[in-house]
């Protein structure tokens, strides 16, 4: 493994915090230790539910220094990535699955100051990505159908995370792979191990009683793995 993908990083999702303490939940995992925050965004359309827009991000963006991720699970990505940079995305990731025209939407999101990364849903084959992994900052692998939070963790994700690093090692690549959905305590060492170093966790962490320890106690997990590669 090189130096450019030891780094390990637990991204805890917004979409599990509780609103009404939005704040207060994320200045817990801040004080823990957590430099990224992921932010899912959801249509009604590509899937079944709605979330957060951009003047939540704008709010958390004012209180925040952490990265930004934000995972939009939308039919148009085109026309929603600008506008969610501009309030406050430092990486913004897209659908494979509804993107014609995916190394045009991933150059945008670049050109408009971002990193860009590309999804895959659980039956979406790592193959439909070989043309785009020379462009791609990082590619987030789905553990669940996207959604919903709460969902249990597919097994065969961790197949496609070691397919993924399969094919960053073998093209002398260094992009991230990200992976996101059911992710605890249970997996997080395997995810590692099968090559993740972001990994997205929501009601694992806000779920519990303090999000704070939550985060401390899932990034050690999280890192168990790591030393058994070394």
């Amino acid at each position: 493994m090189t130096d450019s993908v030891q780094m390990i990083e637990i991204l805890p999702s917004l979409l599990s915090a509780d609103f009404a303490r939005l704040g207060e939940h994320i200045g817990q995992v801040e004080a823990a230790g957590a430099s990224m925050l992921h932010f899912d965004v959801m249509d009604g359309h590509f899937v079944p539910n709605l979330t957060m827009g951009t003047p939540v991000l704008q709010s958390i963006r004012k209180i925040t220094r952490a990265h930004l991720d934000v995972h939009l699970m939308v039919t148009n990505p085109d026309a929603f990535a600008p506008i969610f940079i501009e309030a406050g995305a430092d990486s913004v990731s897209v659908h494979q699955e509804v993107c014609p025209h995916l190394d045009r939407t991933l150059r945008l999101i670049q050109s408009e100051g971002a990193q860009a990364g590309v999804v895959l849903n659980p039956s979406t084959p790592v193959s439909t990505l070989d043309e785009v992994l020379e462009v791609v900052d990082f590619v987030l692998i789905m553990s669940v159908n996207p959604g919903f939070g709460g969902q249990k963790f597919l097994p065969n994700s961790l197949n496609k995370v070691r397919q993924l690093a399969e094919r960053r090692e073998r093209l002398g690549l260094a992009f991230k792979i990200e992976i996101d959905g059911g992710i605890g305590a249970s997996n997080a060492a395997d995810a590692v191990k099968a090559g993740a170093e972001w990994l997205v966790a929501g009601n694992s962490i806000f779920g519990a009683p303090n999000p704070g320890a939550a985060f401390l106690a899932l990034r050690e997990t999280a890192h168990s793995g790591l030393r058994q590669l070394a």
